[in-house]
């Protein structure tokens, strides 16, 4: 059985992103996980159920840390002899790549799945570009989860060769799990949450910080409310500190009457369920999970015309792209959705099989093992 090891930086990473995708793997591989400390681990061990090593991993520079770290992945690769190293996010990648180089491991994958350094600048961005080449020159493949993403790396990095796999994504989306409810459990959960049965409910699902387009979303949505009174937004997130909102915007997010600020939901299904229009107003993505997650519940979608986003939504089709940073766009769309109603249940009625279509889990699992499959059969037993 060939030895797959699979190394991310934070443990959520298994958590969500890759939930289910180990534990599947592991019917054909041997697989174990690397990652750093986080209050998912019990949650990874369970939920996996594969052999999973912690490492401390840090975000920031830290020269002394950092080369703990890469050694201890140089022993990890030594003991277990994995046929295929497989990272995801900067750090483990700069690290995991480089250890498993040194390693002498045949089969090196790292997995581009965001790219912070589209909107960094000055000394920041140089730190993120040189973290990004060194890993792509120790890698022998390079995956990118979506087209758009594979297009920008290539035209700002490097032109190395980059596939996508099935249509994009990092592990699929669970069809099942994230399916429309009922009227019954959208009216209770409207219930507990002081919003009336007739409001038109938009929702936004991720991080509260600027890169996503949270300051333009309350603004916007502010101009919204003042002509359409039944509008309530819906915002499930916490926030980030490194890129964090201004003091007028964050007290907007709280004070703001028609503003539901519910903070982290471990299942955001029931949020989602309640709502009538998800929106992603972000500046950068790879291919946005909470896009699929909204689209598999029938939800459309108003998002930024940016890659990852641009393939997701299908513009006119399951809901509308505006373009990033532009409230008045944003403001407008919103508006169109909230007052046409027969728009927005067309746009419903096709988001769904959209996503089943393209992004159906199985489907994706299946894509990423006949990949393995395809690389190994490359490289010397």
């Amino acid at each position: 059985m060939k030895r797959l090891l699979i190394v991310t930086t934070v443990p959520i990473s298994l958590a969500l992103l890759l939930k289910g995708q180990p534990r599947w793997l592991s019917r054909t591989y041997e697989v174990e996980l690397i990652t750093g400390d986080g209050p998912e681990l019990d949650q990874v061990r369970e939920q996996e159920g594969v052999p999973l090593h912690v490492v401390p991993f840090a975000r920031a520079v830290t020269p002394a840390t950092d080369l703990g770290v890469l050694r201890q992945l140089v022993a990890t690769c030594g003991r277990f002899r994995p046929h295929l190293v497989q990272t995801y996010t900067p750090k483990a990648g700069l690290l995991g790549m480089a250890a498993a180089r040194f390693a002498r491991i045949p089969v090196r994958v790292h997995g581009i799945v965001g790219m912070p350094l589209m909107e960094a600048g000055g000394a920041k961005r140089a730190l993120l570009t040189a973290t990004e080449l060194a890993t792509y020159t120790n890698a022998t493949h390079l995956t990118a989860n979506s087209h758009g993403l594979r297009t920008w790396v290539r035209a700002h990095l490097a032109e190395h060769p980059i596939r996508v796999i099935g249509h994009g994504s990092i592990n699929g989306i669970d069809t099942a799990w994230f399916a429309p409810q009922g009227p019954a459990a959208r009216s209770a959960w409207r219930r507990a949450h002081r919003i009336p049965e007739d409001a038109f409910v938009f929702v936004y699902v991720g991080r509260l910080v600027k890169d996503k387009g949270v300051a333009e979303l309350l603004h916007a949505f502010t101009r919204v409310h003042d002509t359409v009174a039944r509008a309530i937004l819906v915002v499930v997130g916490t926030r980030d500190p490194t890129d964090a909102l201004s003091p007028a915007d964050d007290a907007e997010l709280h004070a703001h009457p028609a503003i539901r600020a519910i903070g982290f939901q471990a299942d955001v299904r029931e949020a989602l369920g309640a709502s009538d229009v998800f929106v992603l107003p972000s500046y950068r993505e790879g291919m946005p999970n909470s896009l699929l997650e909204a689209g598999a519940m029938a939800l459309p979608a108003i998002a930024t015309a940016i890659p990852g986003c641009e393939e997701v939504v299908i513009a006119g089709e399951t809901g509308l792209l505006v373009p990033p940073k532009d409230e008045s766009a944003l403001a407008d769309a919103m508006r169109s959705l909230a007052t046409d109603a027969g728009r927005t249940a067309s746009l419903a009625a096709a988001s769904r099989p959209s996503i089943v279509a393209r992004y159906e889990q199985g489907s994706f699992w299946r894509a990423v093992g006949a990949y393995y499959d395809e690389i190994l059969a490359g490289t010397p037993a």
